[in-house]
């Protein structure tokens, strides 16, 4: 998991630091967020002090029909050590008690234009993102047809060269050489270092700018690993896979791919093959399974004939 700091998010939506600010290095373990409504009404039981606080219409509203006893011991008690941060929402003036408590407790209060629904919205989905597990994997990724490829293999292997054919053929580039890929729920994403964003290296050509040659249509800034393809330089000795009818997994972060290995050698036209791989892959999805049909046929075929020979 990625650390992250209320510094970063202060830095990602550029809202104004209102007190707190010695506080900017607390750490964020949590993507979710908590309206603090029961602990201003005083019932700090199953009171949620690591996930930051968002205060707007309601809670302000609430807060003013509070004595200032009252105002005092819920803000001091909300100002927890283990709070990342205090937002408050479409520009509310956070009253001056908040201030005090949050510069003494070194909570970052941060004052958001956003309204509070949209606020949640989008720094849920930042947080979601930043505290995924991540990790880094040699290989290519491409888009086919809408489906996220993760093209692997050794070094010199052809898969920049694979990848470029089929730009060619009107599929997206995500990441060429170094794919950096993250965790969200169920899935795994994969995008592109910035450093080598749209860009992809051709032996005996040098680094290439995909967008500038293709457009930006040729490029996709991130998408779903679903498939992998690993290319290996074909071996006589070694036994291949016939018939495909289920496909191996590897497991990624905490999540199962299904992958395919592909051997290569004079003649193949490993674009076209991954094209129909990726193709064959969508039907599978469907329930169509050409070779577990076959299968079945053959089975069949092969019973009539010993109930007919017996």
């Amino acid at each position: 998991m990625s650390m992250v700091r209320s510094n970063d998010i202060l830095n990602h939506f550029t809202w104004t630091v209102a007190a707190g600010k010695s506080g900017l290095e607390r750490e964020i373990t949590s993507a979710e967020l908590n309206r603090p409504g029961l602990e201003l009404a005083g019932y700090f039981q199953f009171f949620e002090q690591k996930r930051i606080q968002v205060i707007g219409k309601k809670e302000m509203e609430y807060f003013s029909t509070l004595s200032e006893e009252e105002k005092q011991e819920r803000v001091e008690k909300l100002c927890d050590k283990d709070v990342p941060a205090i937002i408050f929402s479409k520009n509310r003036q956070a009253p001056e008690i908040f201030l005090q408590c949050a510069d003494r407790a070194e909570v970052p209060i941060f004052v958001s234009p956003q309204p509070t629904t949209t606020l949640i919205s989008r720094l849920s989905a930042f947080l979601e993102a930043a505290l995924a597990a991540r990790t880094s994997v040699h290989g290519v990724l491409v888009e086919i047809d809408g489906i996220g490829v993760l093209i692997r293999g050794k070094s010199g292997i052809g898969k920049s060269e694979t990848a470029l054919e089929l730009i060619k053929r009107g599929h997206r580039l995500v990441a060429d050489d170094r794919v950096e890929v993250r965790q969200e729920e169920e899935l795994l994403v994969g995008s592109a270092p910035p450093l080598i964003r749209h860009l992809i290296e051709i032996r005996g050509l040098g680094i290439i700018d995909i967008r500038a040659l293709f457009g930006a249509s040729a490029i996709v800034s991130q998408k779903e690993i679903s498939l992998l393809i690993n290319i290996e330089a074909w071996e006589d000795k070694k036994q291949y896979e016939r018939l495909g009818i289920e496909y191996t997994t590897e497991r990624i972060l905490d999540i199962d791919i299904p992958e395919l290995t592909l051997p290569i050698r004079p003649g193949r036209n490993l674009a076209v093959i991954i094209e129909v791989a990726v193709m064959n892959y969508r039907l599978k999805q469907t329930g169509i399974n050409a070779a577990f049909d076959f299968t079945n046929h053959l089975e069949q075929q092969l019973k009539s004939k010993q109930n007919r020979a017996d």
